[in-house]
């Protein structure tokens, strides 16, 4: 068992709010157990100019001070190396999610906030981001600013970890940090991989145990994309 009481291969409790911030309807608070995000959805005129046409997906990832058991110092001098990881990592993958040619030189800018952090903080902003992006891109398409809906997969994020021979799902801090091997992936609803992180922390492993990891994280994404479907129900 688990230190929160978890089966092995079993999610912490999601929930994906919508509309979390009244003046932004492109905003949701994602739950992955104690892990807490609010993502939110911001479309901007213009593109970066290395593009000749279509539009762009970027993101901004950051933690409040105290989302963690120890104060986080703000990052006033420049966003940290970690954060720059993320953020990118945020941005790859909802790029993937949708044809950057229907965008109509508009810059979707995606904010991950973190409230409060249990592990999974990026598989978390990538889950929670794909719904606040799908949400502001039907905005778009009713008031016109873009002719055709751009989504063209849908995308989600889990982590999984191996610890004494055994493979977890969904990571907390504590099995996070103390876990043999460490992975994170992005994929799309028919499991095709947009992006794998993996580290053996303490020790190697083989391709058979990523093989392994690989199957269980396939079931955790499905029902992340089946959380998702649910609350994008209204938005269809």
């Amino acid at each position: 068992m688990r230190n929160d009481e978890r089966k092995d291969n079993q999610l912490r409790k999601i929930s994906i709010i919508p509309h979390y911030i009244e003046s932004e309807e492109a905003s949701v608070l994602v739950k992955f157990g104690k892990t807490h995000v609010l993502v939110t959805a911001t479309a901007s005129e213009g593109v970066p100019p290395f593009l000749k046409h279509g539009g762009w997906i970027t993101a901004e990832y950051g933690m409040l001070p105290r989302s963690s058991p120890q104060r986080i110092s703000r990052e006033r001098k420049g966003v940290a190396g970690r954060s720059t990881e993320i953020q990118r990592l945020i941005g790859r993958s909802l790029r993937a999610a949708c044809d950057l040619e229907k965008l109509n030189d508009y810059t979707i800018i995606i904010d991950a906030d973190v409230i409060q952090a249990d592990g999974g903080t990026r598989t978390a902003s990538i889950t929670g981001g794909y719904v606040a992006l799908y949400i502001k891109l039907k905005q778009m398409l009713k008031e016109k600013k873009i002719e055709d809906f751009p989504i063209v997969r849908q995308i989600a994020a889990v982590s999984a970890g191996i610890k004494d021979k055994k493979i977890l799902l969904d990571l907390n801090y504590i099995e996070d940090s103390t876990t043999d091997v460490d992975l994170n992936l992005v994929a799309d609803s028919k499991f095709s991989i947009i992006e794998i992180q993996g580290t053996g922390e303490k020790t190697t492993f083989t391709v058979n145990q990523l093989n392994e990891m690989l199957k269980v994280m396939k079931r955790g994404l499905a029902e992340l994309f089946e959380i998702q479907r649910d609350v994008l129900k209204k938005y269809e």
